[in-house]
């Protein structure tokens, strides 16, 4: 398959943040997340995923120039977004992304499972591996790859890599600290990110 095809497949196979949003709330009445491999581990970082989903969607706020940049762009894209429920970086990014496309007409967010398009995601690997969430910018009208982003903002991806250059993997302790920098943060890098990919 082209990787028009592919992304013409995902686009079809795709969410919208709600029906994403409902569909990882679904499997956790049933203790299960999203994705081909089930654990206990998995089902417990979706519910605190979830958690904080629902908290971003309350409280998150973008703030004026990028607010502003985003209301004024002309634009015609669909943000395809390869996650898993359980994933940690995608629970703090993709409400961010959310926020960011009501604010354009001309963005459509469409969330797809990493583990049900593996073929388009071998297109989009992070230094040789599936790291999600991955944003890929999409032309609705020729489906040319316009640009990515991800797993991680700029800043947090700074962090993961000094920390990985000093200590070889990243352990419980500094997963800790980066949901704390998420928190602190509460979206700016992100929206600044993707502004710059507008």
């Amino acid at each position: 398959m082209t990787i028009k095809e592919l992304i013409t497949q995902g686009i079809s196979d795709s969410y919208t943040y709600q029906e994403y949003r409902s569909l990882v709330n679904d499997l956790l009445t049933e203790d299960k997340s999203t994705g081909h491999e089930q654990s206990e581990a998995l089902t417990n970082y979706s519910m605190l995923n979830d958690r904080r989903m629902k908290r971003l969607d309350k409280t998150l706020k973008v703030n004026g120039a990028v607010a502003e940049k985003f209301a004024n762009t002309e634009t015609n894209v669909t943000w395809l977004v390869l996650t898993e429920g359980w994933c940690g970086d995608a629970a703090h990014s993709i409400p961010v992304m959310n926020k960011l496309a009501e604010l354009n007409e001309g963005i459509d967010l469409k969330i797809v499972l990493r583990d049900d398009h593996d073929e388009l995601m071998n297109n989009f690997l992070t230094n040789g591996g599936k790291s999600i969430p991955k944003l890929v910018a999409i032309d609705k009208e020729t489906k040319e790859v316009l640009n990515t982003w991800g797993p991680r903002p700029s800043t947090a991806t700074q962090m993961v890599n000094e920390y990985k250059a000093q200590h070889g993997s990243l352990d419980p302790e500094f997963k800790e600290d980066l949901q704390i920098w998420y928190n602190k943060n509460k979206g700016v890098n992100i929206a600044e990110d993707l502004s710059n990919i507008l």
